[in-house]
């Protein structure tokens, strides 16, 4: 939907709201002292935007000249007033105006904020944000519920997704990469939802997870090794915990010969080498056909040729044929799951396994786990919010009928500080792990050290 199409849209929208809703916009009114201005100018950018000059600037998506283009519109209205505006009031007026003209409305601030992680509108008069691993209400609201759902569709538009009562939920991504789920009535009570967890435009490194006390030197050194002697690895956690994130910066130790597949949902795999095919799933049409899921992508990949194969999520039937990829020459894949220790990460595996449909006997299930994983990243958000590696553990094998763990680090807390931060670090149990051979055989010699607890 073009920028013209959109404004319209929204000047119909208003134009035919009920008398409820023109009470709720005029009490508005009464709370923003600039909404007879905005709506003004809101009017004058479209009539500038069927100019030939405007045309040219959408269809480039030169969003700085577009932005020119909107404040000369701005300062010629506000001159025009009777009325006289502050510069205070005159920048306030413009950031708003290019906020709901070519952004994302009012929490188009916090999604440019760098201190803010996550954003979480609950309805028109609640937007929650995390910053620090906190959550802090904001000051931020929109108008009314229409309002949340123009930046619902201003999201999800560019996407081919829609949003409406068929479809009333949806996943989407920002174009700096951002990941968005937008739920809308009737099944959400309090109003449009919107969650944003936003990443870094430029992603974090080893040396940033090293700095932010996600993990020590020692860690990446052992995790570096483990990547290069293409050890399959599933990193581990709660809701965000910050298992993307590690997932990312462990990838980033694959070699720069090898071809690598990613796999996702929404791509938020940001891979440095050269050598990289992104695949994405994509959601059924508004028949309900034409549904392609992370399984049929891992399928298909197996036919591509990779080296590795980095699947951003395993969720349910997807775990069985990523077991059998790494099972089956595609060792030194990677994944991240859902669960809150090592242990519970297996239960889970053999859960979505079963999740595929094949009548499998738990044994065999099991047998292809122990087989196929030999590496658990744990991670973990603590109480004081942030993001720790709490556990590296080996699979060693089969015992009977159980998979056997071993831990080979462990996150050992050592009380609080004066602010109330976690203080620990992640230390090794003294084990060494039964692949340590594998290292050798890559030519990867870590220090004596560095399993001495």
């Amino acid at each position: 939907m073009s920028l013209l199409e959109r404004l319209q849209k929204e000047k119909i929208t208003e134009a035919t709201e009920n008398k409820n809703v023109k009470a709720k916009k005029q009490q508005n009114e009464k709370e923003d002292p600039f909404a007879e201005v905005k709506s003004k100018i809101h009017s004058k950018i479209i009539e500038q935007i069927k100019t030939e000059a405007f045309k040219n600037l959408e269809s480039d998506n030169e969003d700085e000249s577009l932005q020119e283009e909107i404040t000369a519109i701005v300062e010629e209205i506000l001159d025009q007033e009777t009325e006289f505006f502050s510069k205070n009031e005159r920048i306030k007026i413009l950031s708003e105006v290019i906020d709901e003209t070519i952004g994302f409305g009012p929490i188009n601030p916090l999604i440019h904020d760098p201190t803010v992680s996550e954003i979480m509108v609950n309805g028109p008069d609640q937007v929650y944000v995390e910053k620090k691993g906190k959550l802090v209400l904001s000051d931020v609201s929109f108008k009314d519920e229409q309002h949340v759902m123009h930046v619902i569709e201003k999201i999800v538009a560019p996407l081919g997704r829609r949003v409406d009562e068929s479809s009333p939920m949806v996943d989407a991504r920002l174009p700096n990469g951002s990941r968005v789920n937008a739920i809308i009535p009737p099944l959400a009570l309090n109003g449009p939802t919107i969650t944003i967890r936003k990443f870094s435009e430029k992603p974090y490194t080893i040396k940033d997870l090293i700095n932010f006390g996600t993990i020590t030197p020692n860690i990446a050194m052992f995790l570096r090794a483990c990547v290069e002697s293409r050890l399959n690895i599933v990193v581990s956690g709660g809701t965000g915990s910050g298992k993307t994130t590690t997932l990312n910066v462990i990838s980033s130790f694959i070699p720069d010969d090898e071809r690598i597949v990613t796999i996702e949902d929404a791509a938020e795999i940001q891979l440095r080498q050269e050598h990289v095919v992104r695949l994405e799933t994509r959601p059924p049409n508004i028949e309900g056909k034409g549904a392609i899921t992370i399984r049929d992508l891992v399928r298909n990949s197996l036919r591509m040729r990779p080296d590795r194969i980095v699947v951003g999520e395993v969720r349910s039937g997807e775990a069985l044929d990523m077991l059998q990829a790494m099972n089956t020459g595609h060792d030194g894949s990677l994944t991240t799951g859902h669960a809150n220790t090592p242990r519970d990460m297996i239960a889970r595996l053999e859960t979505m396994v079963l999740m595929a449909g094949m009548e499998l006997p738990v044994r065999a299930i099991r047998e292809q786990i122990a087989s196929a994983v030999d590496l658990i990243v744990q991670q973990s958000r603590l109480k004081d919010g942030s993001r720790r590696i709490t556990h590296i553990t080996e699979v060693i094998g089969m015992e009977g009928e159980i998979i056997t763990l071993q831990d080979i680090f462990v996150f050992k807390q050592n009380g609080k500080d004066e602010k109330g931060k976690i203080m620990g670090d992640i230390v090794p149990t003294g084990i060494k792990p039964k692949f340590y051979e594998k290292f050798e055989k890559a030519g990867i010699v870590l220090p004596s050290d560095l399993l001495i607890p």
